[in-house]
């Protein structure tokens, strides 16, 4: 079914791999799409037609917007990141499109608020605390519970979450974040939190990722990833992500049912969402719930009824058709999203065509470039590229993206210092 004369908002960042991926979605399905967007005037692009200027962190935005576009002039809306989804829930409130309510994009936008609300709700929530990043370190050190987690209010990717397992660990880490929130300040200064950081109990057991959509406030589970790798720090860097899920039955549910108590307390209604989770003897804990889809390029490991990728099945949804017969369409699939080793610049890789031969892999994307400086994480908020398979059971595909990371071999050097004459 195409779209023809049908008009969507949506809302992302001008650069991304995800919102290439959108743009060619819309285009498949025929539909006319306006871009809100953090580019710099507003025009025509080939790849979605009309752009129209925004920035994401200047309050007014969705009142302008909807001042400019008016009720009726859009079918649908999507967001592509949690800043733009919370911009995405504001506007749709005012021009009458279906979305995620307001209130819940900017609760899953703040740790904390979707902890408070987590804990109404009845969910397990780890002892938390709000540090105002103005406060003494390491008189917070002497009084915090180890081992703790200090994370920033407002940012994605697990960048800036730290475990500390002594006062002294906590001590540097609060400097670290510290520095990491001012930087992001100077680079895109208002943003959530970011006066703030979270301090919480670290949560021990497995952990897992659930992409689902939400209609009229009822959740359908898209995939549940299993993360195969340890996360228990001092970072928090994800590395695969393979589905479906390898737990038991009984857990899968305990999983589900948990999700759908954290999309009602926060109030997401209609649209993706993005979960996170840890799954120990005494439960269900979730660490955050998002008002988006799965981010990067990690919608590639996943296909639907038909062959239809995540990306389409979100437009439709946003346009008002019923997806609920749409079913992840392979037995086992996943991705690896390559970790950055070490800080500094990287020049080129080596073994892409033999990680392509190695049996399942579909997809290997290098999306780092020959002269990018690189950080990892805590830092850092981005990949070397992400590794795609398939398979018949998930331990083929874990096995496969192992083996085609393997392959790979990355140059980077040491950037040099920049000297102040």
């Amino acid at each position: 079914m195409r779209f023809t004369g049908r008009r969507l908002l949506v809302v992302a960042a001008t650069t991304g791999y995800q919102t290439r991926m959108f743009a060619e979605a819309a285009r498949r399905l025929g539909v006319e799409c306006v871009l809100v967007t953090d580019c710099c005037r507003p025009g025509a692009d080939p790849r979605w037609g009309q752009l129209e200027p925004v920035r994401f962190d200047r309050p007014g935005e969705a009142a302008r917007l909807a001042r400019k576009f008016g009720r009726g002039a859009f079918d649908g809306i999507v967001a592509l990141g949690d800043a733009q989804a919370v911009l995405a829930a504001e506007l749709a409130e005012r021009i009458g499109l279906r979305f995620h309510s307001a209130a819940g994009a900017r609760a899953a936008h703040d740790k904390h608020r979707m902890r408070r609300l987590f804990e109404s709700a009845g969910l397990p929530v780890p002892p938390y605390r709000r540090i105002r990043l103005s406060s003494d370190a390491r008189r917070l050190a002497r009084l915090a519970r180890y081992p703790c987690v200090l994370k920033p209010l407002g940012l994605s990717a697990s960048r800036g979450v730290i475990r500390a397992d002594n006062p002294e660990q906590f001590v540097e880490a609060f400097g670290r974040i510290r520095r990491i929130l001012e930087s992001a300040e100077r680079q895109a200064p208002g943003g959530p939190g970011r006066a703030w950081l979270q301090i919480e109990d670290y949560i021990p057991g497995k952990e897992f990722a659930l992409e689902g959509i939400v209609s009229k406030g009822r959740l359908k589970l898209l995939a549940l990833f299993d993360k195969p790798d340890p996360l228990e720090g001092p970072y928090f860097e994800e590395t695969i992500y393979v589905t479906p899920s390898r737990e038991a039955p009984h857990t899968v549910a305990r999983i589900l049912r948990a999700t759908e108590q954290a999309v009602a307390a926060l109030r997401l209604v209609h649209g993706p969402v993005h979960a996170e989770m840890r799954v120990n003897e005494q439960g269900v804990w979730m660490l955050e719930v998002a008002a988006r889809p799965i981010g990067g390029l990690c919608a590639k490991a996943l296909r639907f009824t038909g062959g239809m990728p995540l990306e389409e099945l979100v437009l439709r949804h946003a346009l008002g058709e019923n997806v609920d017969d749409l079913e992840r369409m392979d037995p086992a699939s996943g991705v690896m999203m390559i970790p950055i080793p070490k800080a500094g610049v990287y020049h080129g890789v080596k073994g892409t065509e033999q990680a392509t031969r190695v049996e399942g892999i579909f997809g290997v994307e290098i999306t780092a470039k020959p002269g990018q400086r690189l950080e990892p994480l805590p830092e850092g908020n981005s990949y070397l590229g992400f590794l795609f398979a398939r398979g018949e059971t998930p331990g083929q595909v874990e096995a496969a993206l192992r083996a085609a990371h393997g392959a790979l071999q990355f140059d980077i050097t040491a950037a040099l210092p920049v000297l102040h004459l």
